[in-house]
């Protein structure tokens, strides 16, 4: 089988199922093909590959962005727009069903065909193919089912909250159970425990190159139980449900840990850049790309220095970025480490900033820090250079890979399980887990390009003098603040951060009248480093905040005093939201089908 497996997916769907949007979105079953179709391992494999499209999206195809890094994971308290930020929620939808996933919620909408598909596997593998399987074969199938419907399960309670449950194909028929109203989280979540562990004992080890393997269960099961240990913490303080997932969560991680098979071998830009990550030895599961097979993306032309980025990296991102002594940037060390123009940003903060983000001001963000991490190098400084994209890298023709799960997460996931579970009474986070996790991270290699920048390796973390971070929040200890400084550096417009302080109970972070450094860039001095935008076009636009506060308008003739922080257009804040944000409502549409049957659909908390 061909690494670019994702060719293949929907092959097998055809036939046996159609979409609808009423309550389950349910296929229908072709009985003639129904009933001939489960008589062999290839057969299931062809079925079961219709899964990966949905779960492994890694760049996406073509101009479609759902779930895609940069264009698909904007909406969080990393990156500001020009005008009003983005909002969320604050009405009932008319709608909340079909395929097309929620921006703001970053999850599927209200849609239980991959529940149907992965129940319809499980009950053909129990019920007829118990005598055309080995039993190795039985399980390692019934376990790649489970883990896809746990996938769709944690997908759904991370965006809704509770849901209904269900563990077996339903008869058309049986309405009563079909319409049944929400289960609680936890009890949805115990099911979703249940099929992990089912599908970590027996899923393959290695079932071919690019096929689910018991180390994808694995580094999924790591993000996904840490997501719901830590809610179960933070927002329900259920301390038993909370123990059980994060354990779960430490423990598949150190199953990879463990393995041997993967290492901090890859500089953190080839990780995205890359035209083939099989040699990757970080890389547990990627999408590849190929032009030959009409495989392509348009991820890497938005990173190109020419296309526009809104909303951009403000500089509530840039200041979390730690100084390469291993301290907060207010009582770092380094030379000019309050110092916040881009040029010095590159060289004492950690390599990660440099990796992410162009190296002059760019006009093509709306803060004027322009994303380049989802480039090669070779590719963004062709485009800049020569203000013109070439063709691979202009369209929705890139061929770049995609890495979808890699050891960074795991031992990010890892560690902070351990911190939390410590934190329940576990074990005490030692010195030794700290090399393994976050100073195996630090320790990455720097390519040639950042070397002879100047860019330096952060410095190990110490447990024994963590840094005094003053705006640290006073009910996180510093241990686990830092840990969720590390997330914040390593995943920028991956698939990490909204979810993430949703989990952690703080979507107060998106209040930019209460963080007001939302509002804002870095600190430009635009006659020195962009005197391109000192042109009457941008008279009465463009605007500075100095030091102390007091901000300056460019006038047309004060292009000397145009030196502070850069303010973003407009900027103001997004509408006012509160807890109920935390889940994403109903649609009407979806309660009313539910009354129309004579069942109630209970409406998400607080709307």
């Amino acid at each position: 089988m061909k690494k670019n497996i994702f060719l293949l997916f929907f092959i097998a769907l055809l036939g046996f199922t159609s979409c609808n949007d009423d309550m389950l979105d349910r296929p229908q079953l072709n009985k003639a093909n129904d009933e001939t179709f489960w008589i062999n391992e290839n057969n299931l494999r062809l079925y079961v590959n219709g899964f990966y499209t949905s779960y492994f999206v890694g760049y996406n195809t073509g101009y479609t962005l759902d779930y895609a890094p940069l264009r698909g994971y904007y909406f969080s308290d990393d990156f500001s727009t020009e005008n009003v930020q983005p909002n969320f929620e604050t009405i009932v939808p008319n709608d909340r069903g079909g395929s097309a996933w929620i921006l703001s919620y970053q999850g599927p909408n209200w849609y239980f065909t991959w529940v149907r598909k992965a129940n319809l596997v499980v009950d053909r593998i129990q019920d007829r193919m118990s005598n055309v399987l080995t039993p190795e074969a039985y399980n390692h199938w019934l376990g790649v089912a489970r883990f896809f419907r746990a996938l769709e399960y944690s997908r759904q309670v991370g965006t809704f909250g509770d849901v209904p449950y269900f563990n077996k194909s339903i008869a058309l028929s049986d309405e009563a159970t079909m319409y049944k109203d929400r289960d609680p989280r936890g009890v949805v979540m115990d099911g979703v425990y249940d099929d992990f562990k089912f599908a970590l004992e027996n899923v393959r080890l290695n079932d071919g190159a690019q096929f689910v393997n018991k180390y994808v269960v694995a580094g999924f099961i790591t993000r996904w139980m840490l997501f719901e240990g830590t809610w179960q913490k933070y927002h329900l303080n259920d301390k038993a449900r909370s123990k059980k997932y994060l354990e779960f969560a430490r423990d598949a991680a150190e199953f990879i840990m463990n393995s041997g098979k993967y290492s901090m071998t890859s500089d953190f830009r080839s990780l995205f850049g890359s035209e083939d990550l099989a040699s990757n030895k970080e890389c547990i599961f990627y999408r590849h790309y190929d032009a030959g097979q009409k495989v392509t993306h348009s991820i890497a032309s938005y990173s190109n220095t020419l296309e526009s980025q809104t909303p951009a990296p403000n500089l509530l991102l840039a200041k979390s970025f730690i100084c390469n002594d291993g301290k907060v940037w207010q009582n770092s060390t380094v030379a000019n480490a309050d110092s916040f123009n881009l040029a010095n940003l590159q060289l004492t903060r950690d390599p990660r900033f440099e990796a992410s983000f162009w190296q002059i001001p760019d006009v093509s963000s709306v803060s004027l820090l322009y994303c380049v991490k989802f480039i090669s190098r070779e590719g963004a400084t062709t485009c800049a250079t020569t203000g013109i994209a070439p063709a691979m890298y202009g369209s929705n023709t890139n061929t770049n890979d995609y890495p979808i799960l890699r050891l960074g997460e795991v031992l990010l996931n890892w560690i902070e399980a351990k911190a939390e579970l410590a934190e329940l009474g576990g074990s005490t986070v030692t010195q030794a887990d700290i090399d393994k996790s976050i100073n195996a991270i630090r320790n990455r290699p720097l390519d040639a390009t950042a070397i002879s920048k100047g860019v330096k390796k952060t410095a190990a973390m110490q447990l024994s003098s963590l840094p005094n971070d003053p705006s640290r929040d006073s009910d996180v200890p510093a241990l686990i603040w830092e840990i969720r400084r590390e997330r914040r550096m390593e995943f920028v417009y991956e698939h990490s951060r909204l979810l993430d302080i949703k989990r952690w109970k703080k979507l107060n972070y998106m209040d930019f009248d209460k963080y007001p450094d939302g509002y804002k860039g870095l600190w430009i001095n635009f006659e020195q480093e962009l005197p391109s935008a000192l042109v009457a076009g941008n008279k009465d636009k463009l605007k500075v905040q100095k030091a102390d506060g007091q901000v300056i308008t460019y006038k047309g003739d004060n292009g000397k005093d145009m030196v502070g922080w850069y303010m973003i257009r407009n900027a103001s804040n997004r509408l006012a939201f509160t807890d109920k944000s935390y889940v994403s409502p109903m649609g009407k549409a979806q309660i009313d089908q539910y009354a129309a049957k004579g069942y109630k659909l209970t409406q998400s908390p607080g709307w």
